[in-house]
């Protein structure tokens, strides 16, 4: 089972792709099992697939021991000559973002790990923010440790928060929020809550990430296959 960690030191991958109708989320999910199943790539620790719930799309949690062997991977011809063309035949959007993670938080009583699996019924946001270089390390500190009143929020599970190194089919700096919660339900419960209404804390932080990012989007997902180096 893969664990986002800030401890690992691995290089975390998070391939998102968009598409326009459920049925081509079906062929991506497909797709994105057979490379799944496939991979040995030097260096590949694991991939995890995730379905769209909100939006049609998914995406993909890939750890690596290092940017070289990713970069390898990207050279290849299997990638450029029938991974990409394929991806591209079936998706409105294809982002390839590479972090570092630098926060992690979980309830209390979950033990302090992030658990990402699809033996798990966690209901999962991902947050994608761009914003300009000068401002990655606020926004990243904000995302992270100005959020530790999350735990006291209903149906909270965890959240990780990464910084983005590079991209590609991204411009600019980026930082991304992985939260877990119990439910669709808690999710948008916290998500919706009317400005006036949030404790004085999220409204400052919201306020200030508001300022700091150029732009954000997110979706939510369902884990659905996963498997690491060895299985």
């Amino acid at each position: 089972m893969p664990i986002i960690s800030t401890e690992d030191n691995y290089l975390t991958v998070l391939n998102l792709f968009t598409t326009d109708t459920p049925e081509h989320q079906e062929q991506l999910l497909t797709e994105m099992g057979k490379i799944v199943d496939a991979a040995a790539y030097e260096g590949w620790i694991s991939s995890t697939v995730h379905a769209g719930q909100d939006t049609p799309g998914t995406a993909n949690l890939i750890q690596w021991r290092s940017g070289e062997d990713l970069e390898k991977r990207y050279a290849g011809d299997e990638f450029k000559h029938r991974t990409l063309p394929v991806f591209r035949e079936i998706t409105t959007a294809i982002r390839l973002l590479q972090n570092e993670i630098v926060f992690s938080q979980t309830r209390p009583g979950l033990g302090g790990r992030v658990e990402v699996s699809p033996d798990r019924d966690d209901y999962t946001a991902i947050e994608v923010h761009r914003v300009a270089e000068a401002d990655q390390a606020e926004l990243v500190k904000l995302l992270g440790e100005g959020q530790d009143w999350l735990v006291n929020v209903p149906g909270y599970r965890s959240h990780s928060v990464f910084k983005g190194l590079r991209a590609m089919f991204v411009e600019g700096a980026f930082a991304v929020v992985y939260s877990q919660w119990d439910s669709k339900e808690s999710y948008e419960a916290f998500r919706d809550l009317p400005h006036e209404r949030k404790p004085a804390p999220r409204r400052a932080n919201d306020e200030r990430i508001a300022e700091l990012q150029i732009e954000c989007d997110a979706n939510t997902y369902r884990v659905v296959h996963t498997r690491a180096a060895g299985e």
